[in-house]
């Protein structure tokens, strides 16, 4: 199961789920994004670590994924927002009017999230950081996760988003987006 999060503020998405009656399980998500931007000289120009909002098709998503999915195959990557994102839980791919996807770099599709090994309640990809080669000068606001590869498209599922916790963000041509996504689980 790939989940997305960590670092510092928190998303509490608690997914409840309640057996004959009485015993409930009780999940506690906590999704983080650390937003690194690299100069074309190698030199770090900002960076921000802010928490992922997980929409409502989201959490849909990760209860199917825990509970119904015998054998999980379903690949999730990473995407960038405009300036000054309003992201609301009720967001989808196909209707999400407090923001637009940023397309100023260089890859043909959005980046992959390739996570590592699940251990200690925790996963992150900071063995193979989401990458984006910026080829425009633009303000990035935040960050977006999604099941579907298109970059700028309009299908499948909108697993959460996030504003960057700084505020805007400006990106010049040749600048270099790392991201790295961390999730944590526990039972509160």
């Amino acid at each position: 199961m790939t989940v997305f999060g960590r670092i510092k503020a928190s998303l509490g998405a608690i997914a409840q789920a309640v057996f004959s009656g009485r015993a409930a399980l009780h999940l506690d998500v906590r999704n983080w994004y650390h937003v690194e931007c690299f100069g074309p000289d190698g030199k770090l120009k900002w960076a921000d670590i802010t928490h992922n909002l997980v929409m409502n098709v989201g959490l849909d998503e990760y209860l199917q994924r825990i509970w119904k999915s015998s054998a999980f195959t379903a690949s999730d990557f990473i995407g960038l927002t405009d300036d000054t994102p309003t992201i609301v839980a009720g967001d989808t791919m196909a209707s999400h009017v407090g923001w637009v996807e940023a397309q100023g770099y260089t890859e043909a599709t959005r980046e992959a999230f390739t996570p590592g090994t699940v251990a200690s309640q925790s996963v992150d990809n900071s063995a193979s950081k989401a990458s984006f080669s910026i080829n425009a000068t633009d303000t990035i606001g935040g960050i977006f996760a999604c099941d579907n590869s298109t970059k700028g498209g309009t299908t499948g599922i909108l697993l959460g988003a996030a504003a960057f916790s700084g505020g805007d963000k400006s990106v010049a041509n040749l600048d270099t987006l790392n991201v790295t996504v961390t999730s944590t689980a526990a039972s509160p």
